[in-house]
């Protein structure tokens, strides 16, 4: 298992597409946070992360897709998933380890953010009035739709031997779960049950943990989705018919 996560993470930083998604994302979002009007920090005045907070999780729908269309796919279309079947490896190791491998990368690429909370701290007046613990809780918020996002593309990846198509089938699942719910909710359509709908949009949860509240209920569904889609990827991929 160990073996296959290193592969992996060596796999996707030796190739370019690698460096170009990270540089994209850090782009992206400074662009919004230093540039673009209506957006900028200076624009708003006050000295917080607000903006990274709020358009990450667009940026990471193209970001983790990206990370994770090669993750199956590839190797189904090399013929290189024969030669990993026959490693001494249960199905569930193998969708995990690639799963993990991904999950790291989406942390490579939120490192580098630790800039802006530096560069943030340092611009507030008086330097350092910022709040930390928000900021914290955003973070941990983020991770978790990171984490999310990453076993919605394994899952992609793992139902055909297009990585376009995956990356595709990705960002729509991943859009999908984000904003539908809310918007549906938003309809008033469903009477009483339009707090339910509500429930199972992926951005509800981020939100309630960015505002620095890390709720068990919360946590509960990212890591029930999560299973749901590693569950998934696992299905397909111990189904064999590639």
């Amino acid at each position: 298992m160990y073996s296959i996560f290193v592969k992996e993470i060596r796999s996707f930083l030796s190739s370019l597409i690698a460096y170009v998604v990270i540089i994209v994302f850090l782009l992206a979002i400074g662009l919004f946070m230093w540039v673009f009007p209506g957006y900028n920090l200076f624009d708003g005045g006050y000295a917080n992360l607000d903006t990274l907070f709020n358009i990450a999780p667009w940026v990471f729908i193209f970001l983790i897709s990206a990370i994770t269309m090669r993750s199956f796919s590839e190797e189904k279309k090399s013929g290189t998933i024969e030669l990993l079947t026959t490693k001494p490896l249960t199905d569930w190791q193998i969708v995990l380890a690639k799963y993990f491998a991904s999950v790291v990368l989406v942390l490579f690429a939120l490192i580098p953010t630790i800039i802006f909370y530096i560069s943030v701290s340092k611009l507030a007046n008086p330097a350092g009035n910022i709040d930390t613990g928000a900021i914290m809780g955003s973070y941990i918020g983020l991770f978790f739709l990171g984490a999310v996002y990453a076993s919605i593309g394994i899952f992609a990846s793992a139902v055909t031997d297009n990585q376009i198509v995956s990356f595709l089938v990705s960002m729509f699942l991943c859009f999908f779960l984000y904003q539908a719910f809310s918007l549906l909710s938003d309809f008033k359509l469903f009477g009483s049950y339009d707090r339910l709908v509500e429930w199972f949009s992926i951005e509800t949860h981020y939100k309630n943990i960015s505002v620095g509240v890390v709720d068990s209920r919360d946590v509960l569904y990212f890591i029930s989705v999560i299973i749901i889609f590693l569950w998934g990827s696992k299905t397909v991929f111990g189904s064999r018919k590639w």
